[in-house]
């Protein structure tokens, strides 16, 4: 979508609105236990569901989550596993802060040096 198309009615969006509101009010059999549960949360999340249509900075995938959770995936590949839960606590907070401050385009050692030099009151 160009980026005008986020702010006017747009005749693709529509349709695929229209299309879900036809799934998520399809009357299915008693025996779809498990797609009947699919449908009422499709239902209480319709809303949610295609904000990145609407909104530009709305990515229209999860993939820089799953980016974000590869690096434990990884460790645990060449590691075998974490020695202790604490060691995963740990490595998952340190991998949290990390990610963050690349995120936002921050040095990570000079964030690290601030926290490990940050005192409370």
């Amino acid at each position: 979508m160009e980026p005008v198309d986020y702010y006017i009615q747009n005749k693709r969006r529509t349709q695929l609105e229209k299309r879900l509101d036809f799934l998520i009010n399809y009357l299915l059999p008693d025996d779809k236990k498990e797609l009947t549960t699919f449908q009422k949360r499709l239902r209480k999340y319709r809303e949610y569901l295609f904000t990145f249509l609407y909104r530009p900075e709305v990515p229209p995938d999860n993939n820089a989550s799953e980016r974000a959770i590869r690096h434990i995936k990884v460790k645990q590949k060449v590691s075998g596993q974490f020695r202790s839960p604490e060691g995963a606590a740990c490595f998952a907070i340190l991998r949290s802060v990390t990610g963050t401050v690349l995120k936002n385009g921050l040095n990570v050692l000079g964030a690290l040096n601030f926290i490990a030099n940050f005192e409370t009151d």
